[in-house]
């Protein structure tokens, strides 16, 4: 297992330097690093967590630097970083800062302790901005988006190469009430990035999200992405398909449960973009049909489920929020908003006439594909005379080894989290345009 480790973190460090074969690549490393104000150390005491025991969480913490230091990744996303002790914060800032690390944490809501921590090493960026995204809402996550742009000779195709990286933690899914703020939480951070690029007009560039998504390549939360144009960084190097969910692993939870859920996620300026609401609107639909299918449902049986009461072949939209509520996707502080019903509704109701008919509803809300064919066709852009800077993945690595084949290691210690890391290579690529 060392040696397979010399050989990640070896290949790691080389790639980022330029040899006569091969141009500068940067990488980055994403990790839960399970906050020990969470960590159990007992299975029959729940109660006894690692915060009680400073050499427990202290030599824990030291082993990960060390890690990390090995592997020296250009950016570091960390998750669960136990904020809340000022020991453990400073350990991480003089250590990563000794290294040449510029180091920004933030906080979850409502003092819950853990949060973020977000460095990148300045032989590789300079930091142009950085901007704290609090989603205020019942699981007080939170987002860090940083605005960097690449320093010689990793920007060699442009003198302001720039990149803007994503660090955060969705909420888990306790239960199905939970599945619509998971929704909302990416929708937020998708909303932010944009308000950023247009309020300081950026011009095309690579986007990453880098997290703890706390939820499968299965998941609502995987489909919304995707329909925005973003790529598993893991899984493309890989090339592992979105139906191939069963083939990695990244996380045991609490429930002894092993799924994927660690994803740097990589939107290059050539892929196509639909609009944000188009998607949001399509990812709850698709919740709505996973409902309706689960309770074996036949397209005419949904339909008819849809119009409730009404005598008329078209659904109301009192039926729709009717059906909304009985699906469990409002009627709860966790539901849907008034507004966002609406622009579902909007979006349901394609000729606008107050009403939705057996061909709206196949088209909008029963047919799972009624964009992804436009998808397809324009997923890059191609014949665009304007020229920018993208990445191509080369290479992607799960630590410790055993997860990359779906197996969780009964030995290992580090984190209840396996620690990502992806190597990238800038490469020159035409824009693309946001479409409808």
């Amino acid at each position: 297992m060392k040696g397979r480790i010399s050989k990640i973190g070896s290949y790691a460090i080389s790639s980022s330097i330029k040899d006569h074969h091969q141009q500068p690549c940067i990488s980055c490393t994403t990790f839960n690093i399970l906050a020990p104000i969470y960590k159990r150390l007992s299975p029959k005491d729940q109660s006894i967590r690692e915060s009680d025991n400073r050499a427990y969480w202290m030599g824990r913490n030291h082993r990960i630097i060390d890690w990390l230091l090995y592997e020296r990744s250009s950016i570091i996303c960390l998750q669960e970083f136990w904020v809340g002790n000022e020991e453990l914060v400073s350990l991480y800032e003089k250590r990563l800062g000794d290294a040449g690390y510029l180091c920004y944490k933030l906080g979850r809501t409502n003092n819950r302790g853990d949060g973020l921590l977000t460095a990148v090493h300045k032989d590789y960026f300079r930091v142009v901005n950085s901007r704290d995204l609090l989603f205020n809402d019942c699981g007080d996550r939170v987002a860090q988006l940083l605005h960097v742009e690449l320093v010689p000779p990793y920007s060699q195709y442009e003198s302001h190469q720039q990149v803007l990286i994503v660090n955060t933690h969705l909420l888990f899914p306790h239960d199905s009430t939970l599945s619509i703020v998971r929704l909302q939480q990416v929708y937020k951070i998708l909303q932010y990035v944009e308000s950023y690029q247009k309020e300081v007009n950026l011009s095309p560039m690579p986007i990453m999200l880098c997290g703890d998504w706390n939820g499968s390549k299965r998941g609502h939360v995987y489909k919304f992405l995707r329909s925005q144009g973003f790529v598993s960084s893991y899984d493309t190097a890989h090339r592992y398909t979105d139906s191939d969910a069963h083939k990695w692993v990244s996380h045991r939870n609490h429930r002894g449960n092993i799924c994927a859920v660690d994803f740097i996620w990589l939107l290059n300026p050539n892929r196509y973009r639909k609009l944000l609401k188009t998607s949001w609107s399509e990812a709850v639909f698709g919740m709505f049909r996973y409902l309706l299918r689960r309770a074996s449902l036949t397209a005419e049986d949904a339909f008819a489920f849809l119009k409730t009461d009404n005598d008329g072949d078209y659904i109301t939209f009192m039926g729709f929020c009717e059906t909304l509520r009985q699906l469990n996707l409002t009627g709860h502080c966790n539901g849907l908003t008034t507004k966002e019903i609406k622009d579902l509704w909007t979006q349901a109701d394609i000729d606008g006439n107050g009403l939705v008919d057996y061909k709206e509803f196949q088209q909008r809300i029963w047919n799972q594909n009624w964009s992804e064919q436009r998808d397809i066709e324009d997923g890059e852009a191609k014949g665009s005379k304007e020229q920018t800077v993208g990445f191509s993945v080369k290479n992607a690595v799960l630590f410790p080894p055993e997860v990359e084949k779906g197996r969780w290691p009964e030995n290992y210690s580090l984190s209840d989290h396996a620690r990502l890391t992806v190597v990238f290579s800038p490469i020159r690529m035409p824009c693309s345009q946001l479409v409808s």
